[in-house]
């Protein structure tokens, strides 16, 4: 680890503590050369898979994103941030399940439209009808009536 202070490439750890969940490790650190101490925290890293788009523009798994277009079907609608963080994580296993490298956004959609469907069903047809692109009222009334 290098010092952030002098940036020399040895440093000695003093201290380890786990977090209280066991999913970080903190680690005090000195380093060899100038004596300073700094803090360092360790945690499991999962490689979420690249977005494919239709164009074929790839483009990194953006969980912000995910939850920018869900809270903008989920407008005005009676959803606790709870939920929506439960159905983020939701996909975010199902994404990691499938251990692929790709996913195409079209799948990503679908999974969004899965959640919305279980946690607020106007949310679901708002997100729908943008995804799925309608072109015509009886697309929109078959969706509903779906439902």
């Amino acid at each position: 680890m290098r010092c952030p202070y002098c940036a020399h490439d040895e440093t000695q750890v003093v201290e380890t503590r786990e977090s209280d969940e066991g999913d970080v490790i903190r680690r005090r650190r000195r380093c060899t050369h100038c004596e300073k101490r700094f803090t360092t925290y360790e945690r499991t890293e999962i490689a979420m898979p690249s977005v494919v788009k239709k164009d074929g523009a790839r483009t990194e798994f953006d969980p912000a994103k995910l939850r920018a277009s869900m809270m903008l079907a989920l407008r005005k609608r009676p959803v606790s941030v709870e939920q929506v963080d439960a159905a983020i994580e939701r996909i975010q296993d199902k994404l990691v399940a499938t251990a692929a490298k790709e996913v195409a956004s079209s799948r990503l959609g679908e999974l969004v439209m899965r959640e919305l469907k279980r946690i607020d069903k106007v949310a679901y047809v708002r997100f729908a009808s943008v995804y799925r692109e309608f072109e015509d009222v009886d697309a929109f009334r078959q969706l509903i009536r779906d439902i």
